[in-house]
């Protein structure tokens, strides 16, 4: 048995293993649980790993199945999310042998515990998947078990409710669309495997196929939280557990990138530059959207949350960049920008994962998730805010991070969209690029505000001044998330090879090197990492020797408080105050709701007691958007119940019109 097949089979059991192992005693369940699930995440790595060297790997279960059986088709993009899920999955492992072995909690439960490493086995078989059976199945499994990880704290609030009913309802949607998506490409081709669509559909006609992918791309982009089908994930990944917050926003939602890769570029072979456009719009339209909204956020999770709406937009991006690029006759950037948009998947992965390990670490400690009562937290969990700072860097998109790298990669695919080649490229990437930079500097400023408001302002509240810092092992998957980040952010060039073989499927491949180096016509661009940290430690090494060596004698002294002594937490920028200006400059996008309650001395209506001010940025697409659609779903709904009456008759004949309606169709067709 090949390297592949014993990873997917490890991987498998170590999930069924530690899927029993929840009906342990609660003192050995996390634990049991824990390394289970790193052992079928570290299996995953190995069968990926194992993909990405350049062997594919196919293989048929009949009898797991009926009908077309269970089939299973590894290729280098399958091992790139195999290495990804599998990744993210070791650390979660950890992590949760940490976070959920105080007992009491719903983490700790035993349906959570049991869900956890299945709904990783079900990630596992997505991206290996050869039929649309298969991935069906498996695209299935992985919503009911991530649905029921959501709902984990169900009992503790209204809000986890309300979120589970979200996402399912959402998640259920996407896997129509996908569903009906699918079949028709299979019934157009004349069969549901991989190999028979890969080979059949580029003779179909052009409304199948775009048909096809439109759905699809629905589908998948809804788990990807893309907006405008973005609104189950803020709530989510708020109202789950933090470890199932990491591996929703780290593992799960790149499956939807991989979906729309895998049937837009390897099952229908490429497409006409609409489809792309349509995509790369959508894409902008999450990075903008997405990243404004964490500006403004106070929730430190719903802000990770809509962090992933952005760089799931930027991904997107550039995967309809790629498309855009291989439709005009350019292989070369259309390799380089689906390169980018794929290590910006790896490196999202990495830094995301810390970010919401550091999350859970603050709400164990403090018992809230709010920016403006946290504070403090430098001194108190020192480690925590190190691990947070470090994501934070990456998450920016500031060198030397691992996210500036993925960046840097799709900025130089669409600066180098010649206008010779392609009108609509040239039209098209100065926007993208505008849209790039834009969402760049708001990044920067959200997670300046989160940092500096949550972790070294005083604290405001006294669970923040009382936080104590997390257990070893949680602090050891931290440890572990954050090597990952630097490894990726000072070497990427390792992952050029695997890149490359991944980007074949674009029918041109991705021309870089070990060093980062682009290999493209007239152009010769270079970015080391390396070199980048060793210049910065030069030049603050540099500053601090001349500040010591050349300046003046440092005096200490208080400094003038303008009379008003040392500043207290009420005289600190809150994430509300901070976010607040720029939160001004994109008022017609945000348009924020604020009251003011004033309250007057019983004696006198003109003595101001209190004056209270509330502001709250709502989420306007979903204002607009699905509340005038459930709106309408709910009339529809008390319409139809004159149709069930209870009358047995009335059931029949619409039976006989059902059945008539389908002999007409089948005769007339």
């Amino acid at each position: 048995m090949n390297l592949i097949a014993s990873g997917l089979g490890a991987a498998v059991a170590a999930s069924g293993a530690s899927g029993v192992a929840a009906v342990l005693p609660a003192r050995w369940r996390a634990g049991a649980v824990g390394i289970g699930t790193s052992v079928a995440g570290v299996a995953g790595v190995v069968a990926g790993a194992a993909a990405l060297s350049g062997r594919v790997w196919r293989s048929v279960l009949p009898n797991l199945l009926p009908l077309g059986g269970v089939r299973i088709e590894v290729d280098a993009l399958s091992g790139w999310f195999l290495l990804v899920v599998g990744g993210v999955a070791a650390l979660v492992g950890v992590y949760t042998a940490g976070y959920a072995g105080r007992t009491g909690t719903g983490a700790s439960s035993r349906t959570a515990l049991a869900a956890l490493p299945l709904f990783v086995a079900a990630m596992l078989v997505v991206p290996v998947a050869g039929s649309v059976s298969t991935l069906l199945l498996a695209w299935e499994l992985m919503a009911l078990f991530s649905l029921l990880l959501v709902m984990t704290e169900h009992a503790h609030g209204s809000e986890v409710r309300s979120a589970g009913r979200w996402y399912a309802a959402m998640t259920q949607a996407g896997f129509v669309t996908i569903l009906f998506a699918l079949v028709w490409a299979a019934a157009a081709c004349g069969g549901e495997s991989f190999t028979a669509i890969r080979q059949a559909a580029p003779g179909l006609p052009g409304v199948a196929r775009g048909g096809v992918f439109v759905l699809a791309a629905a589908g998948f982009a809804a788990k990807a939280g893309m907006v405008p089908l973005h609104p189950w994930l803020p709530r989510a990944h708020a109202e789950a557990p933090s470890h199932v917050s990491a591996l929703m926003s780290a593992a799960m939602v790149s499956l939807g990138v991989y979906g729309i890769v895998r049937l837009g570029f390897d099952l229908l072979g490429g497409g006409p530059a609409w489809w792309w456009i349509l995509l790369a719009a959508g894409g902008a339209l999450s990075a903008l959207y997405g990243i404004l909204q964490a500006a403004v956020a106070v929730d430190v999770k719903k802000m990770l949350a809509y962090s992933t709406a952005e760089n799931t937009g930027l991904i997107l991006l550039g995967v309809g960049a790629a498309g855009l690029f291989a439709d005009a006759g350019q292989p070369g950037l259309a390799g380089v920008a689906l390169a980018a948009a794929l290590l910006h998947v790896l490196n999202h992965a990495g830094f995301k994962t810390l970010l919401f390990f550091a999350a859970g670490a603050v709400v164990r400690a403090t018992g809230t998730r709010d920016l403006d009562r946290l504070g403090g937290l430098g001194r108190r969990m020192p480690a925590t805010t190190a691990a947070f700072a470090l994501a934070a860097l990456c998450a920016a998109a500031l060198p030397p991070g691992n996210g500036f790298v993925s960046e840097w990669l799709l900025l130089q695919s669409l600066i180098h969209a010649l206008p010779p080649a392609s009108d609509l490229n040239a039209i098209a990437a100065p926007v993208a690029v505008g849209v790039v930079a834009l969402t760049a500097g708001i990044g920067v400023a959200a997670y300046v505000k989160t940092l500096g408001t949550g972790f070294l302002a005083r604290p405001r509240s006294s669970a923040a001044e009382a936080a104590r810092e997390a257990g070893p092992v949680m602090l050891a998957a931290m440890a572990a998330a954050g090597l990952g980040c630097g490894l990726l952010a000072i070497a990427p060039g390792l992952t050029a090879p695997a890149l490359t073989r991944v980007t074949m499927i674009t029918r041109g491949g991705s021309p870089l090197t070990g060093t980062m180096r682009l290999h493209l016509p007239g152009v010769g661009a270079l970015y080391s990492p390396l070199l980048v940290v060793v210049v910065l430690a030069v030049l603050v090494a540099g500053i601090s020797v001349a500040a010591r060596t050349l300046g003046r004698p440092r005096r200490r002294a208080v400094a003038w408080g303008c009379g008003d002594g040392p500043q207290t937490a009420r005289t600190q920028y809150t994430a509300t105050s901070f976010a607040e200006p720029l939160q001004r400059v994109f008022d017609d996008v945000l348009r924020p709701e604020q009251d003011v309650e004033v309250s007057h001395y019983d004696e006198s209506a003109y003595l101001v007691e209190r004056v209270r001010f509330q502001t709250r940025v709502p989420d306007r697409i979903e204002t607009y958007l699905y509340v005038p659609l459930l709106a309408a779903g709910r009339r529809v709904g008390r319409a139809a119940r004159v149709l069930a009456n209870g009358s047995v008759h009335r059931y029949l004949a619409y039976g006989l019109v059902a059945l008539l309606i389908v002999l007409v169709a089948g005769v007339s067709r």
